[in-house]
This record gives structure tokens, sequence and C-alpha cells, in this order.
């Protein structure tokens, strides 16, 4: 897990950045989640809780949308804007990314927009997100992946893990983390050209994949 520190400098950014416009995705994850009318969705990530408000009215009264974020900012920007609104069928909840709190097998979707790259164990985050799908349930994830090994300078950096790209992985370790938590299916849907971060490069894409039906992963 990530030191308190690190979880602190992370949390720090987005909070700063709750009342803000900053774009803080890397992604179109919510354009490809497609939500059916009465699903259970979870946003990992949810920050101003945008992407939880527009599947909150894709799933209807009868569907529910849950956001989680590390950022106490965000969360609170999230519940007044869904009261602002009136929106009724979503809660946000803050937790570390690596313990999502909330029972096996009970979502039909999971997306996120830039943050598991945040995760340090980012297998066990992964684990949970297949823990916490519904035997067919699905998961769309934007994310940023590093063209090369990100030096431990980097890696090590706590600005640099908050702003995303220091905590990067290459897209293979990235794919293969993803494949052994258990899911089929595996698409990239998009991905974008690369560009810099300090020494390196990195480039963003957009996932999907599946629980099996059968509830069961071969890992």
């Amino acid at each position: 897990m990530h030191s308190r520190k690190t979880i602190e400098v992370i949390a720090r950014r987005y909070g700063n950045l709750a009342e803000s416009s900053c774009c803080l995705s890397c992604g179109q994850a919510a354009d490809y989640s497609h939500p059916a009318q009465g699903e259970v969705c979870l946003d990992i990530g949810s920050g101003r809780g945008t992407d939880v408000l527009r599947l909150a009215e894709q799933v209807g009264d009868f569907g529910f949308v849950y956001g989680l974020d590390i950022s106490d900012g965000m969360i609170e920007k999230a519940k007044k804007t869904a009261a602002r609104l009136n929106v009724k069928n979503v809660a946000f909840l803050k937790s570390r990314l690596e313990e999502i709190p909330l029972e096996s097998n009970s979502f039909d979707l999971v997306i996120s927009n830039c943050t598991i790259n945040h995760a340090e164990d980012k297998q066990a985050l992964w684990d949970e997100i297949f823990r916490v799908l519904k035997p067919g349930g699905r998961f769309v994830i934007s994310d940023i992946y590093s063209i090369e090994k990100v030096p431990v300078k980097y890696t090590s950096d706590l600005q640099a893990v908050a702003e995303c790209w220091g905590g990067a992985v290459t897209r293979d370790i990235y794919l293969q983390t993803v494949k052994k938590a258990g899911f089929s299916g595996i698409e990239i849907l998009e991905k974008s050209a690369p560009y810099s971060k300090g020494e390196i490069e990195v480039a963003s894409f957009t996932l999907k994949g599946r629980k099996p039906a059968g509830g069961c992963c071969c890992k």
C-alpha cells in the first residue's frame, strides 16, 4: 500500500483542484461504458462526480452509482453537486484504492479515469475490481501507461506520482496485471500518441474487459 505521506500528497493535489475546471481525465471511459437501466455501477477515482452523475442518469431510478475517492475535497464537491441537482441514486465514499469497501459480486460495471496509476499495488486493485464485479460484469478504464519503465527517481517522487505519470507502468505490464486478475475479452478501445513527462514518455488508453460469467478466474 502507499505510505500515508503518499496518500496525503495525492489527496491534497486533487483536493486543491476540486473547485477548479481543470481537466483531470486521460480518456473517455464513460463514453464507452453504456450502462443499462437498473444497473449498479462504480467509479474508482470519481473526483468531482461528473461521470457518476452521468451514469446515474443513464441507469435511472432503479439503478445506483457509487463514487470512490481518496480526496475529502473531491467527495465534498461531488456530494454538493448531487444535492444541488437532486440526484438521489448516488453515493460517494472515501477509501484507499486497493481496499474497496463494498460487497463482492455487486456491480454490473466499474469505470475509472486516470486513477489506477496512483495505486502502488496495482495487482491488488485489479483483484478488487474483479471481486466487486458480478459474474459477467464489465469494466471500462482510461489510464496512463509508460513507453519504457519509469526510473526510480520518478516512482519515488510523490509529486510525480500525484500527477499520474510517476506511478505509470508499461503497457505490457499493465495488460498482464489485468489478465492476472482473471478478466477476459480485454480490448484497447482507444489510445493516444506518446507525450513527454520529465525525461520519460507516456501515453493513455481506454480498456474494456469482462469478468467471466462463471465468476471464476484462472490465475
